[in-house]
């Protein structure tokens, strides 16, 4: 758990300038100032026109979910997957063993981070009207209703379960070709990282849209499409994304995703397999020496 916090916090924070650009590449309905070509473009502008901290907004929020998000997830995971691979594969790796604990990891991990998800997002959202994050909590309960904060809930669990099954089962894929005897070997874990952050960030893009949709309720996107009150509900999130901009707008931000997922994967899992090893180094050690030559 110590591991899996330390490396959501790391995760998270090294890379959250280009969440927030990913944020604002996927309105649906940007203003003129905020339509941006790409990532790098994107961040440059925002520190020109806003400061050079706005990239930043919404950190603390992220911070304070990440790490009790993490630590479950990744004390679930690997408890899971131990106990799916004796019954599946004799304590082998098994890939459905992966998938099936990553998915159910995904379920603890998404009802902590849900509500920090919609507050983050909407203080990274161009002309955030919040002056801070408990000025952005206090209003959208006042104006939503506690429920706002899990609007996005199902359809963050119906993207973040297919995208972390890919991970996982990429990742340790990836493990068992460059580091089959499961190793510290930092190397292999930035590269299995990258690898599965890449693949599953791709996939579920369109997933990832609606969910941002939801999570901003983006006003200027409803009302052009008629929708008075609060959007809710991912078949509502799919027909309004496509009816703004068609198939494309499911894609909207795809680059800035996996900018973003590739080396906060490969982050996550060198930092958590680097404090896996050092938390349980002294451990082995007396176990070895316990042991009859």
């Amino acid at each position: 758990m110590t591991a899996g916090a330390v490396a959501g916090v790391l995760e998270h924070t090294v890379m959250y300038p280009v969440d927030s650009v990913k944020t604002r590449m996927q309105s649906l309905q940007p203003d003129p100032k905020a339509q941006y070509r790409g990532v790098y473009e994107a961040l440059k502008r925002i520190i020109q026109t806003e400061g050079l901290f706005r990239p930043l907004r919404g950190l603390n929020i992220t911070m304070m979910g990440a790490g009790p998000a993490h630590a479950l997830y990744f004390a679930c995971y690997e408890r899971v997957k131990r106990s799916l691979s004796e019954v599946i594969q004799n304590g082998g790796n098994s890939h459905l063993a992966n998938g099936l604990a990553g998915s159910v990891a995904t379920v603890l991990h998404d009802a902590i981070m849900n509500p920090a998800e919609v507050v983050k997002q909407r203080m990274q959202m161009y002309n955030s009207p919040y002056k801070g994050l408990w000025d952005c909590v206090r209003t959208v309960t006042r104006a939503e209703g506690v429920g706002a904060f899990y609007r996005s809930y199902s359809t963050q669990l119906t993207m973040n379960i297919p995208f972390q099954a890919v991970h996982f089962i990429t990742y340790e894929l990836m493990q068992e070709q460059l580091n089959p005897h499961r190793l510290y070997h930092p190397g292999s874990h930035i590269m299995s990282g990258a690898a599965a952050g890449a693949v599953s960030a791709a996939i579920t893009t369109p997933l990832d849209v609606c969910k941002t949709l939801l999570n901003t309720q983006e006003n200027v996107a409803l009302s052009s499409v008629h929708i008075s009150g609060h959007l809710s509900g991912m078949a509502n999130a799919f027909r309004t994304v496509y009816r703004l901009g068609g198939p494309a707008a499911f894609f909207k931000g795809v680059q800035a995703r996996i900018i973003y997922q590739m080396p906060s994967t490969a982050i996550a899992w060198s930092v958590y397999e680097f404090f896996k090893y050092f938390l349980t180094k002294q451990q082995l050690e007396q176990e070895a020496r316990a042991r009859p030559l």
